[in-house]
């Protein structure tokens, strides 16, 4: 264990500064600035552990915590787990900035939650013993809960109880996993359980039960249907945590635990969890085409990319798991910053109905340039993020399912008609009716500021993916070779 348990400071850091905040509950900018502070800390003690990470090295902190149960309190950062936290806490101070004029009422409130979802995220990527990992898992659920029914939409209740029912649902099989392998007396670390997998049928209905809690929160189709409402109620911020954070929870336990811990029975049922995550991707993009709520649009187009990545991930080839997880980055940045691009025109317009744009890049040129860039690279433009991490999905799965990855492929192509439809019903075609407004004010510095990182982050793992392939290398070696093909 370190001298200094930095792990443990990145979980708690953000929790600590969103209490502080509520000490300023009646003085919100104080609050707010209080809460934005402790985001740009976490972001930093993130960056200071870079070089310890380029250098192959392991970070671990462990010690017993219910020694009767063999329980221990263990986090371990990997590159791959780093390559996550780091996403989450860049997006933390990001999902500040955005909520900055948006969130007026129960400031403190609402940076408190945002900051809490910041650490039970961070405690999912860390954690290496089974009942932490549950617990860290199901924490997240709370303060999202909250950020929805409280600072959402008009039906904000009624999305945040259907996000509260299908995650609560979906992870009761998996605590009863949980408690059987407890009571059977197993080590519930990650590095024992992996060594000696769950025998027989059982493997089959533990893996089961953690898949099901892993595909709510990825979506995986049909479980799926939670996303869309949730996305399109929850406020802006709230949205890019969804997006960002929340379902790349999923995919990364879908990798770290599941694959790893139910080698057989995973290996059995992959065709049928490509199968569904490929169906998810035609569904999705077409389903996408049909809405009129702008953000309702990218809340599906989140669905089908996240279908693609699913069906990489069970194509088990190497070269499709490093383009796993460079899309889930890439979906984080791209997809956020659209959802922060859909947020900045209802703040102006208190409207997302695609039909009462259109036209807006002659009255909001640089917000015209931000829409193209991110639409585009949603779509997979070469020399953008998203275009890395599908290339490298194609090649790898084609090894393994060349007719899927085929699908897949002509799945891509679909996306590129509901990212021509956002185009059109915002900055490009015929001026609606709010178009020509008095309220079609260009983007100010902060706005500026926001989509300029989140559009540098895009490029620059577009044009040099190196560095981010370099640290998700040795991890993925060693998932890759511990899962029986």
């Amino acid at each position: 264990m370190h001298d200094f348990p930095l792990l443990t400071a990145l979980i708690l850091l953000p929790l600590l500064g969103g209490l502080a905040g509520l000490f300023f509950h009646r003085q919100p900018a104080q609050a707010r600035f209080i809460c934005l502070v402790a985001a740009l800390a976490e972001l930093a003690l993130a960056l200071v552990l870079l070089p310890k990470v380029l250098d192959a090295r392991v970070l671990v902190e462990r010690f017993d915590w219910i020694p009767l149960l063999h329980v221990q309190y263990s986090l371990a950062m990997d590159g791959l787990s780093y390559v996550l936290v780091l996403l989450t806490a860049l997006l933390g101070v990001l999902g500040i900035l955005t909520s900055w004029r948006e969130i007026r009422e129960g400031v403190a409130v609402f940076h408190c939650l945002l900051l809490a979802a910041l650490s039970a995220a961070i405690g999912v990527f860390l954690a290496r013993d089974l009942l932490l990992f549950y617990l860290f898992w199901e924490a997240q659920l709370i303060p999202m809960f909250f950020l929805i029914g409280r600072f959402g939409h008009e039906r904000r209740r009624y999305a945040a109880l259907k996000f509260f029912v299908f995650s609560m649902v979906g992870g009761l099989p998996m605590l009863l996993a949980v408690v059987w392998l407890m009571l059977t007396g197993v080590n519930p670390s990650l590095a024992a359980l992996a060594a000696s997998p769950v025998p027989g049928a059982m493997q089959g209905w533990c893996a089961a039960a953690f898949i099901l809690a892993f595909a709510v929160k990825t979506p995986l189709l049909p479980v799926h249907t939670w996303l869309p409402d949730a996305h399109t109620q929850a406020p802006t911020a709230g949205s890019l945590l969804l997006a960002g954070v929340l379902l790349k929870t999923g995919a990364y336990a879908m990798l770290r635990w599941a694959i790893p811990l139910f080698p057989h029975a995973v290996a059995q049922a992959a065709p049928w969890l490509a199968g569904l995550g490929l169906a998810g991707l035609f569904y999705a993009s077409w389903t996408a085409m049909a809405q009129q709520d702008a953000k309702r649009l990218v809340a599906y187009s989140s669905v089908a990319h996240m279908g693609l990545l699913t069906f990489a991930l069970f194509a088990f080839d190497r070269t499709g798991l490093s383009g796993a997880v460079v899309m889930m980055v890439s979906h984080a940045l791209t997809t956020g910053a659209l959802f922060v691009m859909v947020g900045m025109l209802a703040e102006r317009f208190h409207s997302r109905r695609l039909s009462d744009f259109g036209g807006l890049w002659g009255k909001m040129p640089v917000y015209g340039a931000f829409m193209l860039f991110f639409a585009v690279a949603s779509a997979g433009l070469p020399g953008l993020s998203n275009f890395v991490g599908e290339l490298m999905i194609m090649l790898g799965s084609f090894k393994v399912y060349p007719v899927g990855a085929s699908l897949a492929f002509f799945g891509i192509v679909v996306g590129l008609a509901y990212v021509l439809r956002l185009l059109r019903g915002t900055i490009l075609g015929k001026p609606g009716p709010l178009t020509e407004s008095g309220q079609a004010v260009d983007l100010d510095g902060r706005e500026i500021l926001i989509l300029s990182v989140f559009a540098l982050a895009v490029l620059l793992i577009g044009v040099h993916p190196g560095p981010l392939l370099d640290l998700i290398r040795e991890p993925l070696n060693i998932l890759a070779a511990g899962r029986p093909i």
